[in-house]
């Protein structure tokens, strides 16, 4: 049996859950989320509980039961609290500016690069070498911020560029002079 599919959800106060025809509706004060999901998979909701149930051992069922009850948990989060990632900018010159909605960051190159918001998605720098994104969907905040790391990834020898915040990164030693 799965672990995480097996858990129960226990709604919180607040957030209202709607399935039809597995297609789940989640409901917040931050916003509202729906997703559809395999027909296979049983979503019960009595009172203030959501469980996941798979109809056989199969395979396919026991992958696609614990990604279900997953899912419908971080839909859950997200419109209770919603989701952060940071990111900090570290080398010289190096910096992020915002400019109505878009984020420009200058990372090095012979242009800055500009980073369009997306829908539900807010990208906010509290200081030049520092962007946070936010927003309820967690797929879409990793997917934002995973953009804009790719940027300018974080090199092994001095340590430049942009890193998720507390992010090792592993240093490499240089030459060595004879």
């Amino acid at each position: 049996m799965s672990r995480v599919g097996k858990k129960i959800l226990e709604i919180p106060a607040g957030v209202e859950i709607t399935n039809d025809n597995n297609t789940v509706t989640v409901k917040g004060p931050k916003g509202e989320l729906t997703r559809t999901f395999n027909q296979d998979m049983v979503i019960k909701i009595e009172e203030n509980v959501l469980t996941v149930e798979r109809p056989s051992e199969s395979k396919e069922h026991r992958t696609l039961h614990g990604t279900t009850r997953a899912i419908i948990g971080n839909m859950v989060e997200g419109v209770h609290t919603g989701f952060e990632k940071a990111l900090e900018i570290i080398g010289v010159g190096y910096r992020a500016t915002k400019q109505g909605e878009k984020v420009v960051i200058n990372a090095g190159y012979s242009h800055p690069v500009e980073v369009e918001n997306r829908d539900g998605i807010d990208v906010e720098v509290p200081s030049n070498t520092r962007v946070v994104v936010k927003g309820i969907d967690k797929e879409a905040v990793g997917a934002v911020a995973a953009n804009i790391r790719a940027i300018r990834p974080p090199e092994p020898y001095k340590g430049k560029g942009i890193r998720y915040e507390g992010e090792f990164v592993r240093r490499k030693e240089g030459k060595t002079a004879k």
